[in-house]
């Protein structure tokens, strides 16, 4: 499953990194990729529900960036 977000907030790209790598480390996650200059993220996963991942990955954004929001697209 193939899950694109729109980034709003996100100051630098080494933030961008480390967020990446943050949900790079969720169990459900195979990939994930951040584009700081589109403010874009794409996250591949495996089958599981939606709204399960969806919620897991906000939850870890707003752990490691409390100012960034991100919204699915």
């Amino acid at each position: 499953m193939k899950l694109k977000f729109q980034i709003k907030g996100l100051d630098c790209a080494n933030c961008a990194n480390e967020l990446e790598r943050a949900v790079q480390k969720l169990e459900e996650v195979t990939n994930v990729s951040i584009s700081f200059l589109t403010q874009k993220m794409q996250v591949e996963c495996k089958d599981v529900e939606q709204e399960i991942i969806v919620r897991k990955i906000k939850e870890t954004v707003k752990k490691k960036e409390p100012d960034v929001e991100i919204i699915l697209l």
